[in-house]
């Protein structure tokens, strides 16, 4: 059996990704998350209350225009069929009366005959049909007057007293610049957003209170988790952490459980392996301490033999140790499966081990899938494999007489298949579940080994999904030689995915 090759252990370094990683805070984290939808909103909460500030500082105004347009409009009269206003200069005075904002008036007769007020006041917009103008009712909008922004409030006026149609409509308008709007506006405005600048550092300082007060229970499960001792790997009680975090307590609670039973495995395989150590050194020491003691060099010679084979299942025992270890840590080792042929693998298998079945005298075939050239494809870790496959030879070729056979074979039915058959004295049914355990050996076996190999087979199989059975040998001719049949039955290999040709254009 190969001999694991020796790994020399380095220091851990940060793989490349995690050199460029920027540890994040979670406090840090929330506060960002809770403050830039504040700070982003308090800006457009003040252009809505802008917008709301403006609109409530029009509705005043707009009613005072509203006022003066009536009360032009019912001085408006034609009389002998010409156009007057009767307001008095006093009226007129009191119209244009402000101190902040000018005011505009001005009447227009049919066809926009103008008639009084100021001229360069702009018009409205002509209506498509006269039954969409409703006389009477005051309209306002917003327009320029030498390129000062106004408001104006307009209604038509019909001049027959009949209200006969088409009617003759006389326009009559007031407008007034925009100061004192502006003015109420910015004062509701600092009525609004000054409050704001003194609620807002208390609401920063009143959610990065609530954040530390919140967090603090993480504050707390970090010193629990700190004061245990090194050896203390009981769960944490969910019960004493927040309910947000619990599922972060119970995945931690698992991987400790995981890591207490690795721990455990292991202390049990160290004391295993010391136990089983000693029988070989203790021989060996003892056969050369015999030999030191002896002068006659055939004995000499003759303990010296059982020394090397000391040494031999020394050797072994611990090859196998180490390959058992290797197997163990093989999935946090990351190791992936790769894409290789069952068929080929053990065809190179059985060609290593052709020499030793010569030595035991036993015939050592391998039957490949039919066609032969048949491949069968398997996701596996090569090295992984060919430890499973020789552990299995190794097993075969000890336990059957001379003159017997093993055979090696790999099928491909619903599923891929790898055998090992051989015509030994088999394993009775009530054992097949126990000699997978370590160290474990059937009474009265009477062959050397140490109860690894099969071990380390079933923990190469769990690795790669496979399952392992036990049957006797189908094709025995001998009773008192039922013979073996060890079946891994693999899961089937995904297909390769096929890459696309580039396409030049």
């Amino acid at each position: 059996m190969n001999e694991p090759a020796a790994v020399e252990a380095q220091p851990w370094k940060p793989a490349p990704e995690e050199e460029g990683e920027i540890q994040h805070s979670l406090f840090g984290e929330i506060l960002d998350w809770m403050l830039a939808p504040l700070l982003l909103l308090w800006p457009m909460s003040i252009a809505i209350t802008y917008l709301v500030a403006k609109s409530i500082a029009n509705q005043p105004f707009d009613h005072a225009l509203e006022d003066s347009v009536t009360v032009l409009a019912q001085q408006v009269r034609e009389v002998n069929g010409k156009l007057v206003q009767r307001l008095p200069g006093s009226a007129r005075d009191i119209l244009r009366a402000d101190d902040v904002d000018s005011i505009y008036f001005q009447i227009l007769g049919p066809q926009n005959r103008y008639i009084d007020g100021d001229r360069d006041l702009p018009r409205p917009e002509p209506a498509a049909d006269d039954d969409t103008i409703h006389p009477g009712a005051v309209s306002f909008r917003s327009d320029n007057l030498h390129g000062t922004p106004i408001r104006i409030a307009y209604a038509y006026v019909n001049l027959e007293e009949d209200g006969r149609r088409p009617a003759r409509l006389a326009l009559v308008q007031v407008a007034e610049t925009l100061e004192k709007r502006a003015k109420l506006a910015n004062e509701i405005i600092k009525g609004v957003i000054l409050p704001q600048f003194i609620i807002l550092p208390v609401v920063l300082a009143l959610v990065w209170f609530a954040l530390s007060r919140g967090l603090l229970p993480l504050a707390e499960l970090q010193e629990r988790i700190r004061a245990r001792r090194s050896d203390d790997l009981s769960p944490i009680a969910p019960n004493q952490v927040p309910e947000e975090i619990t599922p972060l307590v119970r995945s931690l609670n698992e991987m400790l459980a995981r890591l207490s039973q690795s721990i455990d495995m292991q202390k049990r395989f160290i004391a295993d392996a010391a136990h089983q150590m000693k029988t070989p050194l203790a021989g060996m020491r003892m056969q050369s301490e015999l030999a030191l003691r002896q002068t006659d060099q055939n004995e000499i010679h003759r303990s010296l033999e059982q020394l090397a084979k000391s040494s031999e299942a020394a050797t072994r025992l611990v090859n196998q140790l180490l390959a058992l270890a290797r197997a163990e840590n093989q999935p946090q080792a990351g190791t992936t499966l790769e894409q290789l042929d069952l068929a080929d693998l053990a065809r190179n298998v059985v060609r290593d081990w052709v020499p030793a079945s010569f030595s035991h005298r036993i015939d050592l075939g391998f039957e490949p899938p039919q066609p032969p050239d048949l491949p069968v494809p398997i996701a596996g870790n090569p090295l992984m494999l060919r430890e499973l496959l020789s552990n299995l030879i190794d097993n075969a070729l000890r336990y059957t007489p001379p003159g017997g056979s093993v055979t090696v074979r790999v099928r491909s039915d619903d599923a891929p298949m790898l055998e090992v058959e051989d015509t030994g004295p088999g394993i009775p049914p009530a054992e097949r579940l126990h000699v997978f355990e370590r160290f474990y050996r059937i009474l009265g076996s009477n062959v050397e080994g140490s109860g690894l190999g099969l071990a380390i087979v079933r923990e190469i199989a769990q690795q790669h999904g496979a399952d392992v059975d036990i049957f006797s040998n189908p094709r025995a001719t001998q009773k008192k030689f039922p013979g073996s049949l060890f079946r891994l039955t693999f899961p089937p290999a995904a297909p390769p995915v096929e890459e696309e040709p580039p396409h030049y254009g």
